[in-house]
This record gives structure tokens, sequence and C-alpha cells, in this order.
């Protein structure tokens, strides 16, 4: 006697629940096999953000020490200039002290008249 309908229903649909359950079990395993990789992809991530931060910390360590150096410098050529000013200022007021004077004495007198008009 050959299988019914029914009995052929049965079976297909016993074997397509195999099917989905082995489906199911495939798709589970797809996914924790994709968690442990993005896991491990999410620690290497870290891994790198840490070390590309850490390198940053040292550069912007790095630069300041520099600016300090940079800012040392600066402050060493201004001094340099300001000396040479008053060099060269020492030797006009001895080549030619009358003028020195003169123009002294009128710098005051404009200052001094600046001072007195602005008061009022």
């Amino acid at each position: 006697m050959s299988p019914t309908h029914t009995e052929n229903l049965k079976a297909n649909l016993s074997q397509a629940g195999s099917h989905l359950k082995q489906a199911a079990s495939d798709t589970a395993d797809a996914v924790r096999g994709a968690a442990a990789a993005a896991g491990e992809e999410a620690r290497l991530g870290k891994a790198n953000l840490k070390a590309d931060l850490a390198d940053g910390a040292l550069a912007g360590l790095s630069a300041l020490e520099e600016a300090a150096g940079a800012g040392s410098e600066q402050v060493d050529v201004l001094l340099d200039k300001g000396r040479d000013l008053i060099d060269s200022a020492a030797d006009l007021i001895r080549e030619r002290p009358i003028a020195s004077f003169g123009a002294a004495f009128a710098a005051g007198w404009i200052i001094a008249k600046l001072a007195r008009g602005s008061g009022r």
C-alpha cells in the first residue's frame, strides 16, 4: 500500500521541521562566531585607541617642553636686543651729550604738557 497524502504531508512537515531546526542551529553558531569576531575587533580597536592616545600625549608633552625652551630662547633674544639698544643710547649720549639732554628735556616738556592737557 502506498503512503497517503496525509502521511506524505506529515513526513514532509517533519523533514521541513528538521531543516528549520538545523537552520536555527547554524544561525546561532554564525551569530556566536560573528559576536566573537566583533568582540576581538573591539578589543583590538580599544588597544589601538589607547596606543594612539598615549602617543598623542607623549607628543603633546614633548611639544610643551619645546615651547618652554623656545620661550626661553625668545626672552634671551629680547634681552640681547634691549642691551644693544641701551648700549646704542649710551654711545649716542657720549657722542652728543648736549643734543641728548635737549631731546630728553623736549620729550619731558611734551609729556608734561600732554599730562596737564588731559587733566582739564
